[in-house]
């Protein structure tokens, strides 16, 4: 399984929504707090692109001692539909400073030295250490996957539905009389592995219970052609 740093480093990278929470009471719209880009340095710094009348710039630059400490939330959301959309979130806590000379005209880039990270998502929560953070490496199919689960869940369903099959009796349809059946919905694909999430309705299509099945690849892939070679080998064996 990715560690906590690498899971954190995945969503800092994404494209998953962010927002910086400045100290003191709110002084600023939500949407004005969110950066237009991020990404992060060689030496784990976040960088976070803003217009340069963003309340953030000018926090940062009023700042005593050039330093203004922040936390960045990002909040990871399935790109499909889904009970309990939200699949995780990232907290990535340190000190702001701008960036002078580098922006684009009218934007300010700034940058987060990381003091202390910490992570909430599928895989469960953990703490992360600056150092851990700088040496961690995102997820390599992180960039695709929102793609490829629409694709999956709109072109492959009946290949997905098949996986209940290695799932065992906890996604065999209800109580024996047909009156619930589960349905099947790719939520996450990493490197490691796919994973599927069960939701349940009876015959008057009122929601039941939903839960979570990780199928792992035989292997870790490095790319996408990896990727469709273990996809491949999973549906093969979901079907027979």
């Amino acid at each position: 399984m990715p560690s906590a740093a690498e899971r954190t480093r995945t969503l800092v990278q994404s494209t998953c929504s962010a927002v910086v929470l400045l100290p003191g009471p709110a002084v600023a719209r939500p949407e004005q707090l969110v950066p237009e880009e991020r990404s992060v340095g060689p030496d784990g710094e976040v960088f976070l692109l803003f217009p340069a009348d963003s309340p953030v710039v000018r926090a940062a630059t009023h700042a005593q001692d050039d330093e203004l400490a922040v936390t960045l939330e990002i909040t990871d959301v399935a790109p499909v539909s889904v009970p309990n959309r939200i699949r995780g979130r990232a907290w990535v806590s340190g000190w702001l400073t701008c960036v002078r000379g580098v922006a684009e005209p009218g934007r300010m880039l700034v940058r987060l030295e990381v003091g202390e990270a910490s992570v909430d998502d599928l895989w469960g929560t953990g703490s992360v250490e600056p150092e851990e953070f700088a040496t961690a490496a995102a997820d390599p199919i992180a960039e695709h996957e929102a793609e490829l689960l629409q694709h999956l869940h709109s072109a492959h369903g009946d290949q997905v539905r098949q996986l209940c099959g290695l799932v065992g009796e906890r996604a065999e349809s209800g109580n024996g009389d047909g009156a619930t059946e589960y349905s099947t919905v790719p939520v996450a694909l990493d490197r490691f592995g796919l994973r599927v999430r069960f939701s349940s309705s009876d015959r008057h299509g009122f929601d039941g219970h939903s839960f979570d099945a990780r199928f792992d690849f035989r292997e870790p892939v490095r790319d996408i052609i990896g990727l469709r070679r273990a996809m491949h080998q999973l549906f093969e064996a979901a079907a027979h």
